[in-house]
């Protein structure tokens, strides 16, 4: 009982904890969301190194460990002057789709990594040009600017693989 207690005291303040951070930083949730996709960027990018039969598909996984881990680092950088604690791995879903990748092999690797690869990145770019937009935080929008054009670069590069491919986005 008392291992409970502790436990629900335990978690009521990490939760607290958390709202106040939130109240100090309104952009905490891109925070967030950019460190679990960062973090879910390499680790699938050293799947595709792994896996991938397609060239294309391999060199665009070291791309995304290359870059990812680079913006990655940047925003840790930030958090830490700002004392936001980041998360340390993806979110569930993003796991989820690491796990769906791992027992993909050959053609299917390739279509499902490189689909899911377009889509993640056409909401990357929307959210990232959300906080460039309207966020609060002078560094959360300095970051958001600064790594647009990377997610852009990204994007095209990913889509011109599918094309490549005859991988249909549909």
């Amino acid at each position: 009982m008392k291992r409970i207690y502790c436990a629900a005291v335990a978690m009521a303040f990490a939760c607290s904890a958390s709202i106040a951070i939130a109240e100090e930083n309104p952009d905490a949730a891109f925070y967030k969301k950019a460190a679990e996709g960062g973090i879910a960027e390499v680790q699938l990018g050293k799947l595709a190194q792994d896996k991938a039969p397609t060239p294309s598909v391999k060199e665009f996984g070291a791309m995304m460990i290359t870059d990812h881990s680079a913006a990655n680092d940047k925003l840790k950088a930030i958090a830490s002057r700002k004392n936001i604690k980041l998360p340390t791995s993806p979110s569930v879903a993003q796991m989820a789709t690491k796990t769906k990748l791992e027992v993909l092999s050959g053609a299917a690797f390739d279509k499902s990594y490189i689909t899911g690869m377009v889509k993640d990145h056409e909401e990357d770019i929307k959210e990232f040009q959300t906080e460039a937009d309207s966020g609060q935080d002078p560094d959360a929008k300095a970051y958001a600017v600064a790594t647009l054009p990377t997610l852009r670069t990204h994007l095209k590069k990913i889509q011109a693989i599918a094309a490549a491919q005859g991988v249909d986005l549909k």
